[in-house]
């Protein structure tokens, strides 16, 4: 498995098991389309959450949330309409969360940040 695949896998593992202890049910996970993917579908009460999940290795620089840039946050509620389409879910009270996730060389969290409510969707 590509080692990049590999971190992502371990972080969205992590941010699961983190979100259902805190009380949210994972509703589905990597769902693809041509536009992209959404990482995790989670309910948090009467809310439909989506979830970015990025991890990275320790080092220096900026920290994994830091990836989520605006082209990114575009995307994911493209993909965010496409699924309340595909579900035939209509009018829901929705938001974006991010996980962030940092790894040391032997795959153990050394830091999770999650993030709620991290950005909102121009026209959502």
């Amino acid at each position: 498995m590509d080692p990049r695949r590999s971190v992502g896998k371990r972080g969205e593992e992590e941010a699961a098991r983190f979100l259902q202890k805190r009380g949210f049910a994972i509703l589905d996970r990597n769902v693809r389309s041509r536009l992209g993917e959404i990482d995790l579908v989670a309910r948090d009460g009467k809310a439909l959450v989506f979830v970015e999940v990025k991890t990275l290795r320790e080092r220096d620089g900026d920290p994994p949330q830091a990836a989520v840039g605006q082209s990114k946050q575009r995307r994911l509620g493209q993909l965010a309409q496409h699924y309340l389409k595909w579900k035939r879910l209509g009018e829901v009270a929705c938001r974006f969360d991010v996980v962030a996730v940092t790894l040391d060389a032997r795959d153990r969290v050394t830091a999770l940040r999650h993030l709620p409510a991290a950005f909102d969707v121009e026209a959502w």
